[in-house]
């Protein structure tokens, strides 16, 4: 797949501002940046895989600066579009990060660290950009659920224990958090996640958003529209579960890592 197609193809895959989203994904939204935001007051801050930014106004309520890109140039137009001048925004490449070495506090990469074909090159920049004691934020969908479905395009998904030792091989110390108990979903999503679990499993899952929507809106109900901004006030109103770091997680369907550099580079 060349560079090109590879961009097109992730307008396909990700939600975009003002499309249609299940309320639970603008939940889990909120959610992640009012967490990221917890780790970000005053700090100089870069979030790779931006999509259409709509986490970015939060970050910069809190944070010192901001920096942020995609690598999809249809996307990051969408983002542009949006913020303007309020924000420095560039293609990135998540292998390679378009930062000095140790010019960064924080490094943000939310439900996109499935699509890089090399998470090491990742870790590895992020060693580099980062100050001592500098993090990297991940959220990323939990793949040991019995009705996990990945996206298409996707090239590896990381569970809870997998995600954690590659923190630890990486230079980082790991904190694992869990959002989202399916012990805690709603009796529609109680009813139908076991008619989930026999779609993936017969690979019958949708591979367009529309095919995706049209599924979500069944489990999920009426839809909401994708924000371009999210309100900076969001704040944390449910803390993320802490969760081990040695094995899988078999109860939340978001994985939250902070992965703290370790001073030795």
């Amino acid at each position: 797949m060349s560079e090109t197609t590879a961009d097109s193809h992730f307008l396909h895959v990700k939600e975009v501002a003002g499309e249609p989203i299940s309320g639970e994904q603008l939940e889990r939204l909120e959610h992640r940046y009012a967490w990221a935001a917890e780790h970000c007051v005053d700090r100089d801050v870069l979030e790779v895989a931006c999509g259409t930014g709509p986490g970015l106004g939060v970050l910069l309520s809190r944070a010192r600066s901001v920096q942020a890109g995609d690598v999809s140039p249809p996307i990051l137009e969408i983002a542009r579009r949006h913020y303007g001048s309020r924000v420095a925004l560039s293609r990135i490449d998540a292998h390679a990060l378009p930062c000095a070495d140790a010019s960064k506090d924080v490094i943000l990469l939310f439900e996109a660290l499935y699509y890089l074909a090399d998470p090491n090159a990742f870790f590895r920049e992020c060693r580099r950009v980062l100050r001592p004691d500098g993090r990297v934020l991940i959220a990323t969908a939990n793949k040991d659920l019995s009705d996990f479905s990945p996206s298409p395009h996707s090239h590896r998904y990381f569970g809870a224990g997998e995600l954690a030792h590659a923190l630890e091989s990486n230079g980082f110390s790991p904190t694992m958090f869990g959002h989202l108990s399916v012990r805690d979903v709603t009796l529609r999503q109680k009813v139908l996640r076991p008619i989930k679990r026999i779609v993936v499993g017969l690979g019958l899952m949708p591979r367009t958003m529309r095919g995706k929507r049209l599924l979500k809106r069944l489990v999920f109900g009426k839809p909401v529209v994708m924000p371009r901004e999210i309100a900076p006030e969001v704040r944390l109103s449910v803390p993320p579960t802490p969760i081990a770091c040695d094995r899988p997680d078999f109860e939340h369907k978001v994985i939250y890592a902070v992965g703290t550099l370790r001073n030795s580079r």
